[in-house]
């Protein structure tokens, strides 16, 4: 088994920070902004994320920070309850609770979920970056980085962003284009398979293009703030103690307030369960998370974050899928793109107010192809219906809904594609002349009944049925009352009935005289 931390990886864990670090920023601050939060706690958010849940987490690859998943939630809160600071107070009952929900277990949730949803989650999510980035790439920047709702806070929806061309921005336009193919470029065997070359990050090669482009541009070109990366200056240490805002006492009695905390605990645990599950199953390593340790670990970064003014904190898939694609090998990477935030937001907020973001924009839309590649719905094309259908749902669901809408629908079809094949596997019919055969498959449910119930119907006086279940494993209560019912209507219709090898899933009736009769 592979440590949690590993030096020998320090290079890729280094490198893939960095990486991680420039996806992070502009998300932190565009969840906070769509959240209707102060800006600061979404770093606040992001940094907890990366330094104390990468600490206490298990995953090898997974990131923490602000979710755009909770973002409607947060907000709506913030106004119901009225303040920010007794928010607060629902962030750090949501991190106790999910503190108790990981000691009780309830990380096996994640198992339940079939692949086919889980796969179709990273592709809808890989188009909705595509989707959502290629405005930002052009400099149409009204929709807030890190909003992944269909319907955007800024009146548009995902499609009918895209059609603002007329609202572009020369100067944005030119550094996503250039961006963009640096990092195509930079994914090419032949530096691939240069060493030299292969020590530098694409993603941040593509930044600081994206810093010198925009300040060699003539004036006519140059990218205005309003589509740079905009963090707040704090100056010096003594002033961060302006922006960390504590809950108040007396919120945490407060029935809104404990409503507000159990929601938040129920959603954010339920979208990092989701996204470990993908997370893991991205990992060419192929790590198992410890799900009840993450549970834990999410639940006291929600108590740190709420206690010092930070927004709520899941594990984010895509943060987890920048780090695996960067070459990221243990948590290290996580915990120093934490480190990363806090230092330059302190240190240097003035050079990332230069980033452009239509070079952040462009890194996310590599990305987003990535985690959406065509031969992902190929491979599950050729998988079968059972497959490609809730994978398909998915997608689309998760694409005109939000995260876990969607999951919950791709989980339902999921569900219900099982219940109708068994259903129309688990009676298949024989018949020879008079003699019908029905062969019960595996498992029959109470939903067959109604098939089973009609070809006992078509069966006229003179004819005979067997019914096999020597490959069955399983018959449902309401199926042995069908047959028992049937058994003693046989006789009165003269239908010679045959039972083979179901005596062995034997079943007890009591009748009216307290008596027990079994199928035999």
């Amino acid at each position: 088994m592979s440590k949690e931390f590993d030096f020998k990886f320090l290079g890729k864990d280094l490198s893939s920070s960095i990486v991680v670090f420039l996806v992070a920023l502009p998300l932190c601050l565009g969840i906070s902004l769509v959240s209707d939060a102060p800006l600061f706690s979404g770093l606040i958010a992001g940094i907890v994320g990366g330094v104390v849940v990468g600490f206490m987490s298990g995953s090898r690859l997974g990131v923490s920070g602000p979710a755009a998943g909770l973002a409607v939630i947060v907000a709506e809160a913030i106004k119901d309850i009225g303040s920010f600071e007794v928010f607060l107070a629902a962030v750090v009952i949501a991190g106790v609770i999910q503190v108790i929900l990981g000691y009780i277990g309830a990380g096996k949730v994640a198992f339940y979920f079939p692949s086919s949803v889980i796969k179709g989650m990273l592709a809808a999510i890989g188009i909705s970056i595509i989707l959502k980035q290629i405005p930002h790439a052009i400099g149409v920047d009204k929709d807030p980085e890190g909003d992944f709702k269909f319907f955007q806070s800024d009146g548009e929806t995902t499609f009918s962003e895209l059609l603002n061309f007329e609202n572009y921005v020369p100067g944005a336009l030119m550094v996503g284009a250039i961006c963009l193919v640096i990092l195509i470029f930079w994914e090419s065997k032949w530096v691939k398979g240069n060493k030299i070359l292969n020590l530098i990050p694409g993603p941040l090669l593509a930044v600081f293009a994206g810093i010198g482009l925009n300040y060699w541009f003539p004036e006519a070109l140059v990218i205005s703030k309003e589509h740079l990366v905009r963090i707040p200056e704090i100056g010096s240490f003594s002033g961060l103690s302006e922006y960390l805002i504590h809950p108040t006492l007396a919120s945490f009695a407060k029935f809104k307030v404990i409503k507000v905390g159990v929601v938040i605990a129920i959603i954010a645990s339920l979208e990092t369960l989701l996204c470990v599950e993908a997370t893991d199953r991205l990992d060419p390593r192929k790590h198992i998370t410890p799900t009840n340790r993450e549970l834990k670990a999410q639940g006291f970064g929600n108590i740190i974050s709420g206690l010092i003014g930070g927004i709520p904190v899941t594990q984010v898939i895509v943060r987890s899928s920048a780090n695996i694609q960067a070459g990221g090998r243990t948590k290290l990477a996580a915990i120093l793109h934490g480190f990363f935030l806090f230092g330059t937001v302190m240190l240097i907020p003035n050079i990332l107010n230069m980033i452009p973001l239509s070079a952040l924009a462009a890194i996310l839309l590599v990305i987003g192809f990535k985690l959406a590649k065509p031969s992902m719905f190929k491979r599950l094309y050729h998988e079968g219906q059972d497959q490609f259908i809730p994978f398909i749902t998915t997608i689309i669901a998760v694409l005109f809904t939000d995260l876990l809408i969607g999951i919950l629908i791709g989980l339902l079809v999921g569900i219900g594609y099982v219940l109708f094949t068994n259903f129309r596997s688990a009676i298949v019919l024989e018949q020879i002349d008079r003699h019908m055969i029905i062969h019960f498959k595996k498992d029959v449910f109470f939903y067959n009944r109604a098939e089973l119930m009609k070809l006992f119907s078509s069966l006229e006086e003179g004819d005979e049925l067997t019914l096999d279940g020597t490959k069955v494993d399983f018959i449902d209560h309401d199926i042995f009352l069908a047959i028992q019912d049937f058994k003693n209507l046989s006789d009165e219709k003269n239908i010679k009935l045959n039972i083979v090898d179901i005596t062995r899933k034997k079943i007890t009736f009591i009748n009216q005289a307290d008596a027990t009769e079994e199928i035999t």
